[in-house]
Formats: structure tokens, sequence, C-alpha cells
């Protein structure tokens, strides 16, 4: 058994790969470009392919003839052909739930560093502002408890449901919006979008991208919400309009967004998000939300189980 890792810089060289050993040959490299995953492919023609993004299309699966299994190193699989997969027996398995509670957190880092207004009070010490101040305390930029408000939630999967929770058990009133139309067994409340805007102190997005979800945040929409609102996007980039937010964060018609994701990944040198320098107003991390040491573990440990499975003649976590 040839096992081929196309881009483990993708989960990290922290991380162990040696329980693969135990399957088999294993051959690695850190990135591939598409060019190069194709002539990769043809060089080794392994029986097993790892991949996370690379475009897995019709002519990269043919260039290995005894390819046997893509193993996906995520949740979604758009980057594979799975019809050709399938035409050609050729299993592909994803990995699911790897990082629920990793994005949670990361939700709740986002949300916290802007409504506690952390970056101001942070400046204002290390400034040496505090030293010369009169009083013990200083509280001049108003944050606010979370307690009573209402956090709304756009996409209501497991990472929703897990803030709904967390949000819950601090106090707030928790409503959703679910753009297919969809209404969940939960205790929250369904509203339609623009009443949903209305209502919502803070958003959080954690929806996948479809025809629904799509540039959902456009300019029009972002106007709908409440003028000391908090976007938070740890979804899928394209379902915000990074122009739009921009524009709207520097009108003022929102307080503040924390962003994990964006529309280009990695985001492009002229993305208008790049114009705001003011953290307080706007954050963004280099979707990292998932990447937790323990995550990033779980998800090559699923990995290995879905490889060992799949060489005993077993099912796991198969889409083909």
């Amino acid at each position: 058994m040839k096992i081929l890792m196309l881009e483990t810089m993708t989960y990290g060289d922290d991380i162990s790969l040696e329980q693969f050993n135990r399957l088999g040959e294993v051959v690695t490299y850190s990135l591939s470009s598409y060019e190069e995953a194709v002539a990769r492919m043809k060089e080794h023609n392994p029986d097993v392919v790892i991949i996370n993004k690379t475009n897995m299309n019709a002519e990269c699966m043919a260039a290995a003839p005894n390819l046997k299994m893509v193993a996906e190193a995520a949740t979604g699989y758009n980057n594979i052909d799975t019809e050709y997969a399938k035409a050609h027996g050729i299993r592909v398995a994803n990995v699911a739930g790897y990082s629920t509670q990793s994005v949670i957190q990361h939700t709740f880092a986002l949300a916290f560093y802007l409504i506690e207004k952390m970056r101001y009070y942070d400046d204002f010490v290390k400034s040496g502002e505090y030293a010369e101040w009169p009083c013990f305390s200083h509280f001049a930029n108003v944050f606010h408890e979370l307690a009573g408000k209402t956090w709304g939630i756009v996409g209501l999967g497991n990472i929703g449901r897990g803030v709904a929770k967390i949000a819950a058990d601090f106090g707030c009133n928790v409503i959703y919006y679910s753009a297919s139309g969809h209404s969940y067994d939960v205790p929250y409340e369904r509203y339609e979008l623009d009443e949903f805007l209305k209502k919502s102190d803070i958003v959080s997005i954690h929806a996948p991208l479809n025809k629904y979800t799509e540039n959902l945040f456009n300019y029009e929409t972002l106007k709908k919400m409440k003028s000391g609102a908090v976007l938070l996007n740890l979804g899928r980039g394209p379902i915000v309009n990074d122009a739009d937010l921009v524009k709207a964060l520097n009108e003022g018609v929102i307080a503040a967004a924390g962003l994990d994701v964006i529309t280009t990944e990695p985001v492009a040198k002229d993305n208008p998000l790049l114009t705001i320098k003011d953290s307080n107003k706007l954050i963004v991390t280099p979707h990292v939300a998932w990447a937790t040491y323990e995550a990033r573990t779980r998800l090559m440990d699923e990995i290995y189980l879905n490889i060992k499975a799949f060489m005993a003649g077993e099912e796991r976590n198969v889409i083909v």
C-alpha cells in the first residue's frame, strides 16, 4: 500500500504522521500546486491519496492507475470529482465533527475581543496612559454584558447549536435564521431574515456556502442590522461580501466584525478588508478557528482510521 500526502502543511508539522507508516509506504509533500499534484500522482501512482484543498478531478485521479482511495482531510469534498471516483471504483472518505469544539471556542474568542473592547484596554495600559491615570479603573470605551442581549445564529448545525447553548448560558436570548427555510426542533425561535437582523445584537454565521447563503450579508443586508451589532463569520467567506462589510464598518452601519473566513484565502493583497487597521472595529484571523492542536490531531487520527477500515474491507465515513 502506497500513500501519497500532497499537502501536509494544511494540518501542520507538529502533528505526528507516524501511524500512517503502519499502513504502508508514505510519501509526503508540504504543498502541491495543481500541476505538481498531477505530476506527483503520475510519479508515485499511489493506492491512497490524502488531500485537503487539492483539486482531485478526473485528470488528477487518472494520472494514478493504481488509485483506490481519496482520503479528504476535511468535511467538505467539493474539490473531488465524486462522479469520476464512483465510475472508477475509487473510495472517497471524509472527516466530520473533528473541529466542532475548536470553532465554538474561536467564535467566543472573537466575540469577547470585540464586545469587551480588549484592544482598546490593552493599548491603554501598554501605552503608559494607565500609569498616568488618576483612578484605579478606566472604562471610557463602554462595553456591555451579554446577559439580556440577543444572539442570532445563521446555520444551526452542530457548531451553531454549540454556540447557541453557550450563548444561552451567558443569559442571551438566542434566535436563528435558516437560509433554506428549514425549522429545527430546538428551544430557539426562528425568524425571517429582516426581523432576525433587526432583533440581533450579535450575529454569528456557521452556515455552509450554497445558493441560499452566498453573498447573504451584503450592504443592503448589513443596513438592516442594529448600529451597535457585532457580526461574526465562522462559516464560509463568500457568505459575507468583503467590500460591502468594509463600507458598512467605515460608515458605522454596524459596530464591529470578527472574521475567520474571507472570500479568497489566503487574502488577496487588494482585499478592502486590509484597509481597516482598527482592531476595535475589525479582527480577522486566517481560517484558524478549526485548527487547535487537538482538532488537527483528531483529524489525522480519523483519516488513519478511514484508510485502515478501507484496507480491511469496511466502510467508514464513506462518500463514494
